[in-house]
């Protein structure tokens, strides 16, 4: 007695991503510096899209890496900042030649430090209950690697070759989503 299964046939789809697979050099890192619809500490939500049109005028050679908020304290260059499905992706390079990016890529690569902030203007935001805030429009003028975020889960999310690339498998999943 010999069966046959048959199968339908459906064409392939082709989808085309912006999917970053490059693998991370020893300086670079990523993550998700701000997360759409999450409410932070300070009651702040930020809308998506929110970024669109200050990344459209600054583009992240614009956008200042910098230690804790501070300032007089960049510790190196943001190579790719963009909204995704999950919230405002960063992939950034920490400068060697600065003993502060130095200090800051061996806290990461233990896990000691891992937090991302933004540092920004409100431009528009809408008033919710108990002085909740949704930020509809924001100029986005530096991201910190920060110990404690105001946000929860903007964090760094890979670490040069160490680690599993978290942050590219969120936007393959919301770049599958979307097609």
């Amino acid at each position: 007695m010999t069966f046959q299964i048959a199968y339908a046939r459906r064409p392939l789809a082709r989808r085309n991503t912006r999917a970053g697979l490059t693998p991370l050099g020893p300086d670079q890192f990523e993550g998700y510096a701000s997360l759409f619809n999450v409410p932070d500490g300070g009651g702040d939500t930020v809308a998506p899209g929110a970024f669109a049109a200050s990344l459209r005028q600054r583009g992240p050679s614009q956008v200042r890496m910098l230690y804790q908020h501070f300032a007089h304290a960049p510790i190196g260059v943001w190579e790719e900042i963009a909204e995704d499905a999950r919230g405002l992706y960063v992939r950034g390079r920490l400068v060697g030649d600065v003993e502060q990016a130095r200090d800051v890529r061996a806290l990461l690569g233990e896990g000691a430090l891992n937090g991302l902030s933004i540092g920004f203007r409100t431009v528009r935001a809408r008033r919710g209950p108990s002085k909740t805030r949704t930020l509809l429009e924001i100029e986005l003028w530096e991201i910190s690697v920060v110990t404690f975020p105001l946000l929860a889960g903007s964090t760094v999310t890979a670490i040069g070759n160490r680690q599993s690339n978290l942050a590219q498998l969120f936007r393959q999943a919301g770049a599958a989503i979307s097609a």
